[in-house]
């Protein structure tokens, strides 16, 4: 068995995967990354240590005229090749606002959709160690806690009211060096995304600027970034579970005026760490993520908690509102 299938299957046991009577869809764009990940997922299958049903599902993003095409047409040939399933799907994104964000969002929601309509129970990505240090550095760059500092999530559910599990089985251990040489081992040639040479992309401007000078001073900087950021998250683990136990004494909610508020007295008693973390769930719940929120949104609702003033405003965006008044913090969507 090859060293990079080897070390896959160990981390698939970390993560507690299922070997058999399962589907599991596995994103797979073309680039080495997510080859490398079919690939391995094939070499696994024909040893019979997975036995399971695999759908291989590719976005096409259509951001690349004809080269988006022969993406699509390379992961089907390539699919049907290893004989795997193919799910398929065209994206319309919109180039208004955050277009990474956009596509994102897109490619996540056909993932989603794939995965209940199949009834899949498990959705692989190919993220890997390289992915973690720049989104730990983009994190930290543009201002970040715990949460964007532990970086990408090894395991997670795909939604708040999904059962199914997102896994990413490469992230804390293989580079993007490693995914290469695996391809080219097996005789495959990837596909090259020219959009990952694009300067004005801030995740390119970190990979090709920020990381080569870091490791000027830390050759093996990608590694330590994502060791720490495993440090992290075992901490933001314990933070979440206590900010959970203690939100529940804390929040309330008036049913006649429907207002969502939780109470002040109680938030003020907290360790800040703890009262943060409370806030930030508190807030998810109700708006359904945290997009557009920033740390500055964060302090002011913080600085509204231990101060003694009463009916101050705090505007998040979309037209929602934190306000203080009687004691309670109240969220609601409309002055």
């Amino acid at each position: 068995m090859h060293e990079f299938s080897r070390k896959f299957i160990t981390q698939w046991r970390k993560l507690q995967l299922p070997f058999r009577d399962q589907t599991v869809i596995a994103a797979v764009s073309g680039g080495a990354d997510s080859i490398a990940l079919l690939l391995a997922l094939d070499d696994l299958r024909k040893r019979k240590k997975l036995n399971l049903r695999f759908i291989i599902a590719h976005f096409n993003h259509n951001l690349r005229g004809s080269d988006s095409e022969r993406d699509a047409h390379f992961v089907q040939n390539l699919t049907e090749a290893r004989d795997f399933e193919l799910a398929l799907r065209i994206g319309n994104i919109s180039i208004r606002g955050n277009l990474e964000q956009n596509a994102r969002d897109e490619r996540y929601q056909f993932l989603r959709e794939t995965a209940e309509n199949l009834h899949a129970s498990i959705i692989l990505t190919a993220h890997t160690i390289n992915d973690q240090a720049e989104t730990i550095l983009l994190n930290l760059i543009r201002g970040s806690g715990l949460d964007g500092l532990s970086g990408i999530k090894q395991k997670r559910k795909i939604g708040k009211e999904s059962e199914v599990i997102l896994a990413r089985p490469l992230l804390n251990w293989a580079k993007r060096s490693d995914t290469e040489n695996f391809c080219l081992e097996n005789k495959i040639e990837f596909r090259c995304d020219a959009m990952n040479e694009d300067l004005s992309f801030g995740r390119v401007r970190v990979r090709k600027i920020l990381l080569p000078k870091l490791k000027e001073f830390n050759p093996k900087i990608i590694e330590t970034l994502a060791k720490t950021a495993c440090l992290l998250r075992e901490d933001l683990d314990v933070i979440q579970k206590v900010a959970a136990q203690n939100s529940r004494s804390c929040a309330n909610k008036s049913v006649k005026q429907k207002e969502k508020y939780l109470l002040v007295k109680d938030l003020t008693d907290l360790l800040p760490s703890i009262r943060r973390m409370i806030l930030r769930q508190w807030l998810k719940n109700e708006r359904g993520d945290l997009r557009q929120l920033t740390a500055k949104h964060f302090e002011s609702i913080e600085y509204l908690i231990v101060s003694r003033k009463s009916g101050k405003i705090i505007q998040l965006p979309g037209g929602e509102f934190v306000v203080k008044e009687k004691g309670k913090l109240i969220f609601n969507t409309k002055i």
